[in-house]
């Protein structure tokens, strides 16, 4: 279950977000050079020809010399979309598109999405059998029931690579793993429980498949479907549903529920009654699953039953069923060993590991997205998907279970340095901040947007509300932005806060504000008067001064220089603190944050150490232990310059100081960076490659940031200014609406400001 069902936008908002820098989601980039003819005559003709070779003569080394160790299919025929229904094989390909972009994301598995336009089961097993080359992996997605039972079974026994149809297997596992633990608070033995599961299709099958795998009895488990119960000799019952028909008297959901410890709803919104559940066995364990709709919602039914434990598939009640907590981690588990298959064995080992890990403390970074400190207990018995430990945890167990079921082709002999690479395969940053969007979800802030009128801003305001992270204040005419609110698809624009600083009744609160402020700087009343009405940025500055936003964003029609000292007019830097900006590198396993790259032309000493602080204390939030190197033309004084002692300086206040970070310079950018030129300088104090990279001026600062964005391929942060004492941001000119709403989430949780 994936659902984000409190997560609301306009159609236009998402087909925007499908069709912006470029359509879909996914690219392929080439792993190897491609710059040179020789890079060119490696990778094909003539080169290519010995990789074809060794595979011919031993197909196992394909896993060497091809992507296709690490490459999974996304396959379906859209006859089962979400909650769509049979829609058709190209009407599925968003989807499909958004499942290898979590295979990436959480995994670091590549994927391929295949959309087959045919509901023949035989066709469909046919064309992906003789894709099996091609591919490690192959992820069924989407296909109705029955068909989907057909397709998969018989692709398992073709094929010696991993199939898994996961809207069966994946809430199986999930669900299985928050079982296990309610099981475990309750006192429950899994040999003892009565269950019920309404629901009858692909899911649902498979959930009752394998708690009984785990060792629910088969007598013990009512199954229903939208007739009632599922009994033996009931007619007009196909052979998938028939596996879990039992003899029993009940008929209905309501007989069945009597008496039940367990409920498994894989079927309809409100299906369950509070009648229902004050007729089940103490401390019942209530999976309420149907999407997007629970068959009865927390609220509901804890009134009922104030001991009961409930779990869905949403994102907006404790112990959401997320599939993502699964699938990405099986198959890199099953990958790694060269799996022939996804077992029952693997299956329950998936389960087992994402219950104990729930069972474990809490990572900082998860807690705080949660904006409390969560424990294992009755609202939290399965983890969050943005767990950092997932990848860790259920892909070794499942690597594991694949060797001891005898399904694995290459072992792993070290399991200690295989969690060791699992860890480093991802870059925290990305883990980081979505723990920082689900914080400010759990704490949301009013953000002031300075440039309403702008469609780019406007775009970003819009997401901010729309996707919970607080309130958008728009500054700008009202008409005009009501106007673009409306072109851009928002049904209710009047809902909107907007401040028009020509009319806003907040100005003469303003003016007093801002005179006395600069009354003594040269700044008579009618100045002060004059840019309250007519200067945005110093507007937007003032409802931040003034109590009526949190924080504020800027810069998409004036440059930084500009909009920094309009914004100084009227705010200050924290107390002892000086204000400089971040640029955030994010590369596919690491992340450099440059600083500073927008505010101090040339930095002292003093001021480039406090620099290196507070940039480090960012990396550290950002989930990176920080390496912080001073950089220069010069590597400890080769050559030497008259540009060095600020530098020289800055060290040795970090010497005296002893901060808890490693800190070296100053050198040159590859003494920082590579590690075969980091070798020549055996006494470095840096312990790996630096993260945290210090400019010795603005100059080369900003012309570095600007040009690794524009070159590198990177994704970007920033700038992010950092040590105002109010959270303000001030985006690049050629931002877009993403850059601005990240920006606004990174203020509204203080971690830029």
């Amino acid at each position: 279950m994936t659902d984000e069902s409190n997560v609301r936008f306009t159609e236009r908002e998402a087909l925007f977000y499908h069709n912006t820098i470029r359509p879909g989601k996914i690219e392929i980039i080439a792993s190897k050079p491609m710059a040179t003819q020789r890079d060119l005559s490696l990778a094909y003709s003539p080169g290519v020809a010995v990789p074809v070779r060794a595979i011919a003569e031993d197909p196992a080394t394909a896993y060497d010399y091809t992507a296709k160790g690490n490459l999974v299919a996304v396959i379906s025929n859209g006859t089962a979309i979400l909650g769509l229904g049979n829609l058709g094989a190209l009407a599925s390909k968003p989807v499909m598109e958004g499942k290898a972009v979590l295979f990436k994301r959480f995994a670091d598995v590549d994927s391929i999405d295949i959309e087959l336009a045919t509901e023949d089961p035989q066709a469909i097993i046919d064309a992906v059998a003789l894709m099996e080359p091609s591919f490690g992996g192959i992820n069924l997605e989407d296909i109705k029931a029955p068909e989907c039972f057909i397709i998969e079974q018989a692709l398992k026994e073709r094929l010696k690579i991993p199939v898994m149809h996961d809207d069966q297997h994946g809430t199986a596992i999930i669900s299985a793993a928050g079982l296990l633990n309610a099981c475990f608070l309750t006192g429950r033995n899994l040999a003892d429980v009565k269950v019920v599961v309404n629901g009858a299709g692909a899911a649902a099958i498979a959930c009752t498949a394998l708690i009984k795998a785990m060792g629910v009895r088969h007598t013990n488990v009512t199954m229903c479907d939208s007739k009632g119960v599922i009994y033996i000799g009931r007619a007009g019952v196909d052979q998938f549903k028939s596996a879990h028909a039992i003899d029993t008297s009940k008929r209905t959901l309501e007989e069945a529920m009597e008496g039940a410890d367990i409920f498994l709803g894989l079927s309809v919104q409100g299906a369950v009654t509070q009648e229902m559940v004050k007729k089940m066995a103490p401390q019942p364990i209530i999976f309420a699953m149907a999407n997007p709709d629970p068959e009865i919602t927390p609220p509901e039914a804890k009134a009922a039953r104030p001991d009961c434990i409930v779990a869905t598939g949403r994102s907006d009640y404790p112990n959401q069923v997320n599939n993502v907590l699964g699938f990405p981690f099986i198959f890199r588990g099953a990958l790694d060993v060269r799996a022939t298959a996804i077992n029952e064995e693997m299956k329950i080992a998936a389960a087992r590991a994402i219950a104990e890990l729930a069972r474990e403390p809490v990572p900082e970074e998860v807690a705080a997205a949660y904006g409390q400190n969560h424990t294992f207990g009755l609202d939290y018995i399965i983890p969050a998907p943005f767990d950092p430990r997932l990848m860790e945890v259920v892909s070794s167990a499942v690597a594991k279970a694949a060797m001891d079921s005898g399904v694995a082709q290459k072992p792993i002999e070290d399991f200690d340095a295989y969690r060791t690479e699992l860890k480093a395969r991802l870059n925290p940053t990305t883990g980081a901040l979505t723990s920082v969007y689900e914080q400010v979800k759990e704490n949301p802030k009013r953000v002031v947007f300075a440039e309403a009128e702008n469609e780019v801003v406007l775009r970003a305001a819009i997401q901010y509300r729309d996707f919970g992270y607080g309130t958008p204040v728009l500054v700008g005419r009202t008409q005009a932005v009501h106007n673009l609110l409306t072109e851009l698809g928002v049904g209710d624009p009047d809902s909107f806060e907007i401040h028009n600083s020509a009319v806003s009744p907040l100005v003469p609160e303003m003016v007093s504000y801002l005179y006395e402020r600069l009354q003594r700087r040269g700044f008579m009343e009618r100045d002060v008067r004059r840019m309250v009405n007519q200067d945005r940025n110093v507007f937007a500055s003032l409802l931040v001064a003034l109590g009526h936003g949190d924080a504020m964003i800027s810069g998409m029609t004036r440059t930084f220089a500009q909009t920094i000292k309009e914004v100084r007019q009227v705010l200050d830097p924290k107390p002892g603190h000086l204000p400089f900006g971040i640029h955030m590198m994010i590369a596919k396993n690491y992340t450099v944050f440059l600083a500073d790259t927008t505010v101090n032309e040339r930095p002292n000493a003093t001021e480039l150490a406090h620099i290196a602080t507070e940039t480090a204390a960012v990396a550290r939030r950002m989930g990176h232990e920080p390496r912080v190197a001073f950089l220069s033309y010069s590597t400890f004084g080769n050559p030497s310059g008259r540009w060095l002692d600020e530098i020289r300086g800055a060290v040795a206040i970090l010497d005296e100081q002893k901060p808890n970070f490693e800190y070296e310079g100053e050198m040159a950018p590859d003494a920082a960076l590579n590690p075969k030129v980091m070798a020549s300088y055996p006494f470095s104090r840096l312990s790996g490659p630096a993260n945290v990279l210090i400019m010795p001026g603005l100059q080369s600062a900003n012309i570095s940031a600007k040009l690794l964005r524009e070159l590198a391929g990177n994704a970007v942060i920033g700038p992010m200014l950092i040590g105002m004492e109010k959270p303000v941001q001030i985006a690049a000119m050629t931002s877009i609406a993403p850059d601005i709403l990240t920006l606004a989430v990174l203020a509204a949780a203080g971690i830029a400001g």
